[in-house]
């Protein structure tokens, strides 16, 4: 006779959140009582399949008798709690926090959600000036802690700098870059565990960094591109994806997605095969596969270009 273990059921809280009563298992978070609720609390930083870090702290909300407002993706329910999503006090911090990103990053290939959410926190990151000329070189990568250029008043800082193009997989983008450690996590524990990549510097010169800011083809980095499945603004994209861009041939309208197993292992990994003009242009995973948790290898990932090869030795598209 076969033995099933059954976990025994969480504990269910009760909470107030902008006025409505919510019951939410022992262990849930702020934002999943929020969205429990059907209220859309932005985020940035947040993914279902990484730890929740809160640092974009677009995701908080003001809980009674808090001194703070606490980053909702992080902050497990406690019973009786009552929470506020949409007080003046939460609408002043997103509206900051929207405008000091798009003031120093440009946001127009994050998702559409972060446009909306400009709009509703009335966000006008033109407030702070035009945008400063991007500096000759790239020398935040050579910046060091404590060492800041005096502001002139009258532009925007930006973290504007060049497209760092050192492999054929796919190219990192820093003026893109929101700083929301997603990637820095997919490499590290919560995924990939190789740690190839961190956080360097300080305050506005904090950048994500390789180890002594070596190329990827020297650092530890083992191509798995966890890192691009889990960037939200595309700071981090694949080559081809990055070139079709440049060519003004990329479509994202006219491309169709087919899932399939990766044909690599017997782990049986489920792929996401974004097709453009027959030709496969990027490959991604489901967060909510049981295998992958939506983290691939190198294999999965970037292998794919034998398909485009067809029997006549012609490649595709």
């Amino acid at each position: 006779m076969s033995v099933t273990f059954v976990a025994a059921p969480k504990r269910l809280l009760t909470l107030t959140v902008d006025g409505s009563t919510v019951r939410v298992p022992e262990g849930a978070t702020l934002l999943e009582a929020c969205r429990q609720q059907g209220i859309d609390t932005p985020t940035l930083c947040y993914l279902e399949n990484l730890t929740p870090v809160n640092v974009c702290r677009v995701c908080v909300v003001e809980v009674q008798g808090s001194r703070t407002l606490v980053p909702a993706c992080s902050r497990k329910v406690e019973d009786g709690m009552v929470v506020s999503s949409d007080s003046e006090r939460v609408r002043n911090s997103r509206k900051s926090v929207l405008e000091l990103l798009a003031s120093s990053v440009d946001l127009s290939l994050a998702a559409p959600e972060v446009q909306q959410w400009m709009e509703r926190y009335g966000a006008d990151a033109d407030r702070f000036g035009a945008a400063q000329s991007p500096p000759q070189g790239n020398p935040r990568d050579r910046a060091r802690p404590g060492e800041h250029s005096p502001s002139d008043g009258r532009t925007a800082a930006t973290v504007a700098q060049p497209a760092k193009l050192d492999n054929d997989t796919y190219i990192r983008d820093y003026s893109r870059c929101i700083l929301c450690y997603k990637c820095v996590q997919a490499c590290g524990v919560d995924a990939q565990n190789t740690f190839a990549i961190a956080v360097a510097g300080r305050g506005f010169e904090a950048r994500i960094s390789t180890e002594f800011d070596v190329g990827l083809p020297d650092s530890a980095c083992v191509y798995c591109g966890n890192c691009i499945g889990v960037c939200p603004t595309g700071a981090l994209m694949f080559k081809s994806e990055y070139d079709m861009r440049q060519a003004e041939t990329w479509d994202a309208t006219k491309q169709t997605v087919t899932t399939t197993i990766c044909p690599y292992c017997g782990v049986g990994c489920n792929l996401e095969l974004h097709v453009q003009d027959n030709s496969i242009v990027k490959v991604t995973s489901p967060l909510d596969h049981d295998v992958t948790q939506g983290h691939l290898c190198v294999k999965g990932r970037f292998g794919y270009q034998f398909v485009q090869h067809r029997g006549n030795g012609e490649k595709s598209g």
